[in-house]
């Protein structure tokens, strides 16, 4: 067996922790670039204790915005990049401090639609806060961006992406709304079950995977009832930073190679897309298993999912799809169809989606109609 893992250079996690930000932000250099949502008073604080610039990315982030962003950290000669908000503030702050050292336009270096280059100068030291608990970002080698050219989201990749600095400190995440509670949750789920089952699954991610499967099948539901509930918000937290540790090593599946498309076309949260195909994708797998390789070791680890989310020893991947339906039914999850997608549409998603880097990991590759089964499945 051969394998590598990589993540952020330093991890700091803990209640509390977002106090030391300032010190650790002025370790990296002495005017920083603060990337944050479309709301920025929450980043006013950190901005006047570092005299900082603040740059908004309003959404998801997208090849015109980090551009934008590399040039403002350019022309206010900033020498640090925070990135303080969920996964798209993360992969904006991402691209842009890496974009401010090499130059060049975005689609120079994006994945799939672009013209892949590699990135060889060192980006701008690079911090990344979350305050949701889904996409761990702050710990991965990537940032999505959408092209709406293309209409499809791709990667911006190298090991030089990854952060300094991860903070994760879990009081950021209580005011989280309900339903961001519930997307972002299940995309953190998501990240966990597709490395779990990857074609480049390894023990190192086995691990992670288990524990952080555990951990979210005790606390979504909590964090999404009382979203000041310490212990979920806590479980929630490293449960997410375990899925980017995961996926960043071993690769995601059939739910993130659709999202790639549906979110490049579609005004939906990426959460939100992961959510409604979640139960799908599994269920496409587990029949193609079924029916062309029985004998895969991904059956048996669908099984011990199931017997992680349901607690019970004789549970079968069956059972653990239906958990999962469950899961999204009770924390309200609306279908694709809920976001304007059409049965019409379909086909030229998963066109897309057969390309995209994440379905590369897949447990086994799919046919044209298993793909096609699935998302509409998820209409």
């Amino acid at each position: 067996m051969r394998f590598e893992f990589a993540t952020a250079t330093r991890i700091v996690f803990g209640e509390g922790t977002a106090a030391a930000l300032p010190e650790l932000v002025r370790s990296f250099g002495g005017r920083a670039l603060i990337v944050m949502g479309g709301s920025t008073e929450r980043a006013a604080p950190l901005a006047s204790a570092l005299s900082a610039e603040i740059f908004a990315v309003a959404g998801e982030p997208t090849v015109d915005k980090v551009r934008e962003g590399a040039g403002r950290a350019k022309d206010a000669a900033c020498d640090v990049v925070v990135s303080l908000g969920g996964g798209s503030a993360i992969d904006a702050g991402k691209a842009i401090a890496i974009l401010a050292t090499n130059g060049g336009e975005p689609l120079d270096f994006l994945e799939v639609v672009g013209k892949g280059r590699a990135l060889s100068i060192a980006p701008l030291p690079f911090v990344a806060v979350p305050t949701t608990a889904g996409t761990g970002s702050e710990v991965t080698r990537n940032a999505v961006l959408g092209s709406a050219e293309h209409g499809v989201k791709a990667s911006l990749r190298s090991p030089l992406m990854l952060p300094r600095v991860a903070l994760v400190d879990p009081e950021l995440t209580y005011g989280l709304p309900p339903a961001v509670t519930a997307f972002t949750g299940l995309d953190a789920l998501t990240q966990l079950i597709e490395p779990y089952v990857s074609a480049r699954a390894n023990p190192l991610v086995d691990a992670l995977c288990v524990d952080g499967i555990k951990r979210i099948g005790g606390a979504l539901r909590c964090a999404y009832r009382n979203g000041a509930d310490p212990e979920a918000r806590h479980d929630m937290a490293l449960a997410s930073l375990f899925g980017g540790l995961a996926l960043a090593n071993a690769g995601l599946g059939i739910v993130h190679g659709f999202a790639a498309p549906l979110g490049g076309s579609w005004k939906a949260p990426h959460g939100a897309l992961c959510a409604a195909l979640l139960p799908h994708g599994i269920a496409a797998n587990v029949k193609a298993l079924r029916e062309r390789a029985p004998n895969h070791p991904a059956v048996e680890r669908y099984g011990k999912i199931a017997r992680i989310l349901t607690g019970r020893a004789s549970a079968t991947p069956q059972d653990g799809i239906e958990s999962v339906k469950a899961l999204c039914d009770e924390l309200k999850v609306p279908s694709l169809g809920a976001w304007g997608i059409a049965e019409a549409d379909l086909p030229g998603v998963v066109e897309k989606a057969a390309r995209a880097s994440s379905m590369q990991a897949n447990p086994l590759p799919l046919t044209h109609e298993e793909l096609l089964a699935a998302v509409a499945a998820a209409l």
